[in-house]
């Protein structure tokens, strides 16, 4: 678990957003250290809100930025078929320029880069989608949250 300032309208428990490093408006910023303590590309999960915190003023965050916790969150993804199974490892099959597909979110999720390599947590069983239109035989999976 980690303590971090997120923007409050963000703040709530349950709320999961992909870490994307320091905006150019935090240059000068004194919450600079509080803020910016994560690793860049990981998915998060808010799992509490810092009670009694202030709401402290923010050039990113319109409506300033509280403390919470976070923990590392696992990333649903479509991966291919073949050798899927939970403790195994996984990759993404690849871009895709299918964006009206209900999978793509799945397939170019984020939180996962295509050329690592994830552990499966969980099958989670077939993707949303009908058929692949780039005749991919992929099974929907969770992969561990990443290691911080």
């Amino acid at each position: 678990m980690s303590i971090t300032l997120l923007g409050s309208r963000l703040a709530e428990p349950g709320t999961e957003f992909v870490y994307r490093g320091e905006s150019s408006d935090c240059a000068g910023c004194p919450y600079r250290q509080q803020c910016l303590n994560l690793e860049v590309g990981v998915r998060y999960e808010v799992s509490k809100v810092r009670e009694g915190g202030q709401v402290l003023d923010c050039a990113v965050h319109d409506e300033g930025v509280v403390a919470v916790d976070v923990e590392p969150a696992p990333v649903k993804a479509n991966v291919p078929s073949k050798g899927a199974y939970a403790g195994s490892k996984g990759k993404l099959a690849g871009p895709c320029p299918h964006t009206e597909c209900p999978s793509h979110e799945y397939c170019e999720p984020a939180g996962a880069e295509f050329d690592e390599e994830y552990q499966i947590q969980e099958i989670l069983g077939d993707p949303p989608h009908d058929y692949c239109a780039l005749n991919r035989d992929l099974t929907l999976v969770e992969f561990e949250p990443s290691e911080e």
